[in-house]
């Protein structure tokens, strides 16, 4: 798994492109203040220890977000941080986990919608862990 995870004072979002069939019709976008947004690359690797990578990711997720004071988080999926994917199916149930056990922590989470490339507009300041590269 390959995460960028950038701190934002705003990110907002609209649909553009539906890329995947099976996904459910998505016509409005969202805006967000204060939060991480979380570009999310899984890869084909992950598929073989799913819990693991979930794990990790939420310890990262965590992390910056203690370190920032920030209780808002956007799971993005991102999947142009490595040559390899997953299979749409793994990175969708790695969201829920991930999302739910998050929530568990008093953190406010969302997803984009999975399968649209997406208009993105963001303002990130300009300090050390407003981004953030981790793979493992």
């Amino acid at each position: 798994m390959r995460i960028l995870l950038w701190y934002v004072n705003r990110f907002s979002y609209r649909p553009a492109l539906k890329n995947l069939p099976d996904v459910p019709d998505v016509l409005s976008g969202a805006e967000f203040s204060d939060a991480i947004i979380a570009f999310v690359h899984g890869e084909a690797v992950d598929e073989e220890q799913p819990a693991k990578v979930e794990t990790k990711l939420i310890k990262n997720i965590k992390w910056l977000a203690g370190k920032l004071n920030c209780n808002n988080v956007v799971l993005h999926s991102f999947a142009h941080l490595a040559e390899t994917k997953c299979q749409p199916d793994c990175l969708q149930k790695l969201f829920a986990g991930a999302g739910a056990r998050l929530r568990e922590v008093g953190l406010n989470v969302a997803e984009t919608p999975f399968g649209y490339f997406l208009d993105i507009e963001m303002n990130a300041p300009g300090h050390a862990l407003a981004r953030v590269y981790k793979e493992f």
